[in-house]
């Protein structure tokens, strides 16, 4: 079995990664900041320490990197780097401030822009943290920076993945970033990247 580690996992746990992971070949290792999730360790993304270096193959971060302040952002992806093995990956999703942006300057901060589990989501939730949750005392969940695609793939070369790959996905105001530790081509990239998108949708 190939190990993924899951981060900022929240309440999901491996049926709610992707398909990609989903294939009986990956044990997943539950990770979280809040133990009220039943993580399988508590832990910071800016502090790993709980988990041995080169320990997995695989590491499945959503929507959790820009809970983080703008410079806690590389020692995260330092420390996720840390724990991969040499041929290991990371897939990074997260909110994008460019389709975000188109809706502010329309003048749509507060509109509903999509519905999910948790009730209508507005730019102003995409920006800052979803509102509802705050208001409940969750204060995990505000946001404190936020990504372009330029910006988490120049992040993530930054950080020591020899390759990347990412894209838009404006329709869901999402990113979706994959890094690998060893050097691969940039044809074994897209694909890496088109099986994760192809798993999420």
């Amino acid at each position: 079995m190939k190990n993924l580690l899951h981060v900022g996992c929240g309440p999901k746990s491996l049926a709610q990664t992707t398909p990609f992971f989903n294939s009986g070949e990956w044990q997943e290792t539950r990770f979280d900041i809040d133990p009220a999730v039943k993580p399988d360790i508590v832990g910071s993304l800016t502090d790993m320490s709980a988990l041995a270096d080169a320990s997995m193959d695989a590491v499945f971060s959503s929507h959790n990197i820009e809970h983080l302040f703008a410079h806690e952002v590389a020692v995260a992806i330092a420390e996720m780097r840390r724990v991969l093995r040499a041929d290991g990956i990371v897939v990074i999703t997260c909110p994008d401030l460019r389709s975000i942006a188109e809706l502010i300057t329309k003048d749509l901060l507060l509109e509903p822009a999509y519905s999910s589990p948790a009730g209508p989501i507005s730019a102003l939730d995409m920006l800052y943290g979803h509102r509802a949750s705050i208001a409940r005392g969750n204060t995990f969940m505000a946001h404190r920076c936020g990504f372009t695609l330029k910006a988490l793939m120049g992040s993530l070369r930054q950080g020591g993945f020899e390759s990347v790959a990412g894209t838009t996905l404006p329709e869901r105001f999402e990113l979706w970033a994959v890094g690998t530790r060893n050097l691969r081509s940039e044809e074994d990239m897209k694909a890496l990247l088109k099986a994760q998108l192809m798993a999420s949708i």
